[in-house]
């Protein structure tokens, strides 16, 4: 079956053939679809999406979204899934707006006989970290490529990636300082400028010095050719996390770079600023911590251009077996070379 490639969504899905009773709402400022299969066999999906540039269509609005859902609707399974109350990086406003979500399926539809948590990228984080605090009312869960290291620690990756790049390829991309001056309005990056961008970041690269090009990639186990998008994809991350903590979380001020050609040139020349905010600001809440007590499935790709499988699996593994819950937890990697890339 032909594999399909995207960034934000898990695409991976049959022609629906079920009828499917539809609910569509708004609670607490959020979104959200319910969809419920006839007949129904009682049990429900509850699914999470994942990280969506701000102003992007909201996953409620997408009118492929239930045949998206198809593979669980069609074996009567109950799907519900919220918008969140906001974009970005909404990581833990994803688990309140899926557990307020659950709470209101349950009144209107009655006690499911299942739920199981399931969810991509983001929501993949999300899945996790519902079963970490939530996990008495599920019965099991789905993490696609999730998002599974410590919230902090992935998008530090990012912060780092720029931070090292700026210094090695300067005016290439836009500047740390300038991504975090949160005195500025937000301003997303165009979607629709996401191919012509890159263009422009690779003649750069290539101009300037191709194989410090193709070692800065490997580095952030990257394909050369995938890092101009994932430069720009992170950006868009940066630039939201920024306005979300009210400053800088991050501080690399005493960062020791390291795994480079040249670590003394990158520690000469990489952008570094101090934190204004405390990171604790933004990733306190639901904070990873591989205390599991459901079963949990956590499938990967042997490649991943966003959450490489040191940050989407490995990071994940050490810290259930230091809970000592290895038993609940099961892990698939697929043949895949990209985010989230699936086969029904």
């Amino acid at each position: 079956m032909k594999k399909l490639l995207l960034f934000f969504f898990v695409i991976g899905s049959l022609t629906a053939r079920t009828s499917v009773k539809t609910e569509s709402g708004d609670l607490n400022g959020a979104g959200f679809k319910i969809f419920v299969p006839e007949p129904w066999n009682g049990n429900l999906v509850m699914y999470a999406h994942g990280y969506s540039f701000m102003g992007s269509p909201l996953q409620s609005e997408d009118p492929d979204f239930q045949n998206k859902m198809s593979l669980f609707l069609e074996k009567g399974f109950a799907v519900a899934a919220s918008d969140y109350a906001y974009q970005g990086f909404a990581l833990a406003q994803g688990v309140d707006d899926t557990e307020a979500l659950r709470a209101y399926f349950i009144e209107k539809y009655g006690e499911p006989k299942q739920t199981i948590m399931a969810g991509h990228s983001m929501g993949g984080g999300i899945t996790l970290a519902m079963l970490e605090n939530f996990g008495d009312a599920y019965d099991g869960g789905l993490a696609l490529c999730p998002l599974s290291s410590r919230p902090y620690l992935q998008c530090r990756k990012e912060y780092d990636m720029y931070a090292t790049f700026n210094g090695l390829f300067p005016g290439v991309i836009t500047p740390l300082k300038e991504i975090f001056d949160v005195s500025k309005p937000y301003e997303a990056q165009n979607v629709r400028n996401m191919v012509s961008k890159a263009q422009e970041i690779t003649k750069a690269i290539v101009a300037k010095d191709s194989v410090l090009g193709v070692a800065f990639a490997k580095k952030f186990d990257l394909k050369f050719k995938d890092l101009p998008f994932s430069l720009f994809f992170n950006e868009n991350v940066l630039r939201d996390l920024a306005q979300k903590a009210g400053g800088n979380p991050f501080d690399n001020t005493n960062t020791v770079y390291s795994g480079f050609p040249n670590d003394w040139e990158v520690n000469q020349k990489a952008e570094r600023l101090p934190a204004t905010v405390d990171p604790e600001v933004i990733f306190s809440k639901y904070d990873r911590t591989g205390n599991i007590n459901t079963p949990v499935v956590l499938m990967h790709t042997i490649y991943d251009q966003l959450i490489p499988p040191t940050y989407g699996v490995t990071n994940y593994e050490n810290m259930v077996i230091d809970q000592g819950k290895t038993e609940f937890l099961t892990v698939y990697y697929t043949n895949g070379q990209a985010h989230c890339q699936f086969t029904p």
